[in-house]
Formats: structure tokens, sequence, C-alpha cells
């Protein structure tokens, strides 16, 4: 009786510990998940940082050469930033243009007669005056273009409309009078002056020298190219501007550089201005060199030009190019920007006096080639020639 009661069931296996549910299973490797993709986040957090700041000190060693390399470049890289910009707007455009479709003339609350109909009245009214004329564009030109001769031409002419002198026409085309006809060619260049083809043994001195010009004008003419922009070294066979160059052995309506020698106690003008420094005017205001040089000895005194605050002074290094440089704020709303100095006399925040306070010397640092002080009239974000304030 016994017996029977100790045998087990044979219908039943007992395994021991029960078995976890599919739920708990699954929560369990969801954990695991959570936890490994925690893991991950903070890794790629970690990477991601490090690699931002490895990159952020790569660009920061290296983006004064990039700025200088851009700023001696400016006239050969300006069209790829227009280019750039062109498909950056492009972009633009193509993106937000599904926000607009509402406003084109053949959305729901309007239809092509409707549309027709208001072209149609437009035109109607349009007087004859409103006609459309092609105009060159006055964009500064990288290069020597070569023009046709069209009837009605004559050399005046065609000099104002490409914004160079009679002079430089003449010159580059070997006309020794002002007979052209229709059908000639022309080589026009991008400002007034002279081109000239480099030799053996020529220099940025030498070639100033042999046109009447100055190396600084040579240099800052941004189209111009140097093997060195450093040294500006030349490559024989390439063709350099020489802007207000003059050939030797000419003798065309010439108006030679105007020589600054004040005497006495300095002027201020109505306008709050008085000129900086005595020396020669070595090269004027341009769309490209938007300033006057002034050529003086190394370490003449430079006074302030306009009385009012130092809002920047920085001494040494490149600095754009404009090397140890103060720029003060006027009073009468101008700014006044003094380069290439030799040292600094004044900080940012002090007072200055129009033609009293010296604010340093002249000097050669930044990108020059002779001693002199680079003067800017600025306002507003917007660059003024100087001779407009001066007297």
């Amino acid at each position: 009786m016994n017996r029977h009661k100790m045998a087990p069931s044979l219908g039943k296996v007992h395994t021991g510990a029960k078995k976890p549910s599919f739920f708990k299973n699954a929560v369990k490797a969801l954990s695991g998940l959570k936890s490994e993709f925690g893991s991950f986040l903070l890794f790629l957090s970690t990477y991601t940082k490090d690699k931002v700041m490895f990159f952020s000190n790569i660009f920061e060693k290296n983006k004064n050469t990039v700025v200088k390399s851009i700023l001696i470049k400016r006239g050969k890289r300006n069209r790829f930033f227009l280019h750039v910009a062109a498909m950056a707007v492009l972009s633009f455009g193509v993106l937000i243009s599904p926000f607009i479709t509402d406003q084109n003339p053949f959305s729901k609350d309007k239809n092509l007669l409707s549309f027709a109909q208001d072209i149609s009245e437009q035109k109607q009214s349009l007087a004859p005056q409103d006609v459309f004329h092609t105009q060159l564009s006055d964009k500064p030109r990288s290069e020597i273009i070569t023009y046709t001769v069209q009837k009605g031409d004559t050399l005046s002419g065609i000099a104002k409309k490409f914004s160079v002198s009679e002079d430089t026409v003449r010159w580059q085309n070997d006309l020794t009078d002002d007979d052209i006809t229709v059908g000639d060619t022309l080589q026009i260049l991008p400002v007034s002056g002279v081109a000239h083809k480099v030799t053996s043994g020529d220099t940025i001195y030498t070639i100033a020298k042999k046109y009447s010009s100055n190396a600084q004008a040579i240099v800052d003419f941004p189209f111009n190219d140097f093997a060195d922009p450093q040294t500006f070294s030349l490559v024989i066979g390439q063709t350099l501007i020489v802007p207000e160059g003059v050939p030797p052995k000419s003798a065309p309506t010439y108006i030679a550089r105007r020589t600054f020698i004040p005497s006495g106690s300095v002027s201020v003008s109505g306008a709050g201005f008085t000129w900086p420094i005595q020396g020669t005017m070595n090269q004027y205001y341009s769309w490209y060199h938007q300033g006057i040089d002034i050529g003086a000895p190394i370490g003449t005194p430079i006074v302030a030009a306009s009385s009012g605050t130092v809002s920047y002074a920085v001494a040494g290094g490149w600095n754009y190019g404009y090397g140890t440089h103060v720029i003060v704020t006027g009073n009468n709303g101008y700014q006044t920007l003094y380069a290439h100095m030799s040292g600094l006399n004044v900080s940012s925040g002090q007072s200055v006096v129009a033609g009293s306070t010296v604010v340093g010397w002249v000097g050669l640092t930044g990108r020059t080639t002779g001693a002199h002080l680079h003067f800017e009239v600025r306002s507003g974000g917007t660059f003024y020639d100087p001779l407009s304030f001066l007297h």
C-alpha cells in the first residue's frame, strides 16, 4: 500500500527551478541594450569632442596663413567666392521654392487667362522710353581684354567706357594718333597705366622706376601674382600691371605726384581733419587701394588726423597686411587708420587730438615695399578717399 504512494508519477517531469518567462528575458535584453547604447553615446560624444578640438587647434594654427593667402590672392580668388555665393543663393532658392508656389501667377487663385490679361494691360501701359539698354559691367577687371572698334567709337569714348586714361589705350596699342577704324582690335588694360612683360633681372623696384611708378602700387594691385608673396619675386615671361605707370621717353598728359610738405602749425579742416604726416604722395585712392600712401623716412612721427578715441591698436605681425597699425574713431563720425608703423605711441581707449597727438612712427611692417604711411578714412563700413577731407 505504501509502495503505490512512493512511486513517482510517470506523466510528470520535474526540472528543478522554474524557467523565466519570455517577457522577463525581453526586458533583460532591452536593459542591456539600453546600457550599451548609453555607453556608445558617451563614447561618440567624447570622440566627437576630441575631433572637434583637434581640428579647431589645426584651424587656429593655420587660419592666419589662410587669411594671408586669401588677401594676397584676393584678385584671383574673388571669382571662386562669387561662384560659391551664387551656388548658395541658387540652392536657397530651390529649398524655399515650395513655400512660395502659392504666390505664382498660375496658383489656384489665378488662371492662365487672367495672367495673360494682366500682362497685356502692363504692356499697353509701357511708355516708349521704357526700353532696356545693355551696359558694360563696371566690376573690376582682372586682365587685359581685347575690344573690337564699333561704328561711332572714338578713342576717348573707349577710354571712358572702360574707365582708363586715353594715354593708357595709346600706349598699350602703340598708337601715334587717335585715328581708329571700325574693326580694329584694341587691348584694354584693367586700370590706367602700362603692362610690363617680366624679363631676366627685373624686380618690382626696377619696373617701378622704369615706368615712373612705385613698387607699392604694383604690389597692391590685386591681380598681380608673385612667385613669393613675401619677397615679391617674379617669373620671367609673366605680365605685370603697373598702375599709373608711364612708358619711358613718352610725353603724355600726365599729372605728376603731388608733394605735401606742410609748414608751420598744422591746420584742421572744417570736417575735422588734418594731414597726419609730412611727405610725398606715393599712391592714390582706388577701388583696389582704399586709402592713400604717403612716403616718409622711417621714424617720422605720425599725428592723429582727427580728434577722437583710439578704438584699435596692435603692434607687430601681419595683421591683414597692415602690420603695426592704429584705428581712431573720430568725434566727426569717421574712423581713420594708420598702417605699416614701426611702433605705437597710443593704446586702445586713449583720447587723441587732431594734429597734436603722435599715434606712432613711419615703418615697414605688414605688406609693404618701402617706408610709408598707409592712411584710410571709413564710416559705416564704407571707405572714402582721404583727399576729399584733407586740404
